[in-house]
């Protein structure tokens, strides 16, 4: 017996996902000004009308390629912390993952461009801000009441993801694979004065 036959609406579906998907690798491995609408379209292996017909720009793209980042960063955190409260160690190891790896990057990428492009500042800004509500979420459950009840504590989660920053983009020229453990097992002695890591 065959499968059935995909509908119009899930194969346009799956042409955009494709699209984003491609535009992400793109990202990843050419960066910002290196990712053309043309490379996009031949990576996903798609016409350029199919590319027209979802993305009318290479902004337009863009800003669904930063939604799209969100989403996946998103999924990522909640699939990791669906069975409940984490353990500090871990929860800590999971904030790290999420701070890294290709949707990090690509992130990166669209952030270092917004600095001189306002539309792309624009369509980044609501995403980011729901990636941000989700960690400080992941942070409060992982950090316990008593350290989510703090004065300080949304301070807290913003030193720990600027740290997470930080360490990506200067890490593409360090040499001591320790400095990022070193830097975080600081950061949790000065804030959280636990060892864990």
């Amino acid at each position: 017996m065959s499968a059935p036959r995909r509908t119009q609406q899930q194969r346009r579906e799956e042409t955009r996902q494709r699209l984003l998907d491609a535009t992400i690798d793109c990202l990843v491995e050419h960066g910002f000004a290196g990712t053309t609408t043309q490379r996009v379209q031949e990576r996903a292996g798609v016409s350029r009308g199919a590319l027209l017909h979802h993305f009318t720009s290479k902004a337009d793209l863009l800003a669904a390629a930063t939604h799209h980042v969100a989403e996946l960063r998103l999924a990522h955190i909640r699939a990791e912390t669906s069975g409940g409260a984490q353990s500090r160690e871990k929860g800590l190891a999971l904030l790290r993952t999420a701070m890294s790896g290709p949707y990090f990057l690509a992130g990166l990428e669209l952030w270092l461009a917004a600095r001189t492009d306002a539309d792309l500042r624009a369509a980044l800004l609501p995403a980011e801000r729901d990636v941000g509500a989700a960690q400080r979420a992941v942070m409060a459950d992982i950090f316990g009441a008593e350290t989510a009840a703090r004065e300080d504590f949304a301070l807290l989660c913003e030193s720990l993801l600027v740290l997470h920053r930080g360490l990506a983009l200067t890490g593409v020229l360090r040499e001591d694979p320790t400095f990022d453990d070193e830097m975080l097992q600081l950061w949790v002695d000065r804030f959280l004065a636990a060892r864990t890591y």
